[in-house]
């Protein structure tokens, strides 16, 4: 072959597996919401009020006292569930609609110790909203949402979510976006196998894709577990999740003030503190929370 003819042959090959590549290379769910709530800094935010949370449950804990790990977990969920209202401006540190967008730092730093001021991520006020489901915490981002889920540590990868909260077992029965390739239906058309997904799977449709944040801390070693990943109905058994990230392999956050011109700075002031103005909740929440959030 002549020399030239050869060079446009590879030339044309190479195109070729480029294309193909492009054509078939699918990007996964987990790849592309990770890499969205970081983007926007979701995770770090999420990271940073579960570290505030566990820092502050590990001080406080004292088996002297009467602490043991039920009340690890209940505070760990309370104060997790308060950090990320605080981080992402919602509840009761929910900015004002129409007003001067500012909010008491003696309301907003209270009980937060000064690396938790320092630390806290740069996030727009209005990024997040509040979205709970059946009474079940949850935040929501577009068309994404997370609850929480508290577990024994060590135990994540073996939730037993038809154990869990109607709610939690609501959530772990959405559609899985990625199914295997069902190899045993290859003599099947299309409709049948869909047919055969169907009677075997009762897939629920929520109003928004629903995550789950999975925490859990061993108070006694001083070690932590936090993950967001899409649950699965492990009924009868098999893995707990379709995917899931582990949310503290990442550095620390940089920390500082929100991005928010209208809010004060965060150094000690030597005026009283702007007015609290609150913005007005959309609907009261309905039931009660339950301690452990499990709803």
């Amino acid at each position: 072959m002549h020399p030239d003819s050869q060079k446009q042959t590879q030339g044309s090959v190479s195109r070729t597996r480029y294309w193909l590549w492009c054509i078939f290379y699918v990007v996964s769910e987990q790849q592309q919401v990770i890499a969205a709530l970081g983007k926007v800094g979701i995770l770090e935010g999420i990271r940073w009020a579960y570290v505030s949370a566990t820092d502050r449950v590990a001080d406080d804990y004292s088996e002297a006292a009467g602490h043991d790990a039920t009340w690890a977990g209940m505070t760990r969920f309370t104060l997790l569930r308060d950090r990320l209202d605080r981080v992402f401006a919602c509840g009761r540190y929910a900015l004002a609609t129409g007003g001067d967008g500012s909010i008491s730092l003696d309301l907003l730093q209270a009980e937060l110790t000064a690396q938790d001021v320092t630390t806290m991520p740069q996030l727009k006020p209005d990024l997040v909203e509040r979205a709970d489901l059946n009474g079940s915490p949850g935040w929501a981002w577009k068309d994404w949402r997370w609850l929480l889920a508290s577990c024994a540590f060590g135990k994540i990868d073996q939730l037993p979510w038809p154990q869990k909260s109607p709610t939690k077992q609501q959530v772990a029965s959405q559609r899985n976006p990625e199914p295997p390739q069902p190899s045993l239906f290859e003599g099947l058309d299309d409709a049948e196998v869909a047919g055969l997904v169907l009677l075997g799977s009762p897939d629920v449709e929520l109003d928004r894709q629903t995550l789950v944040v999975a925490h859990a801390q061993d108070v006694d070693h001083d070690e932590r577990e936090l993950v967001m990943g899409r649950p699965r109905l492990n009924a009868g058994g098999g893995p707990a999740w379709h995917w899931r990230h582990d949310l503290l392999t990442a550095p620390p956050a940089g920390g500082g003030r929100r991005i928010d011109d209208a809010l004060p700075s965060l150094a000690p002031e030597s005026v009283p503190d702007a007015p609290v103005r609150l913005r007005r909740q959309p609907k009261e929440q309905t039931g009660t929370e339950q301690a452990n959030g499990d709803r």
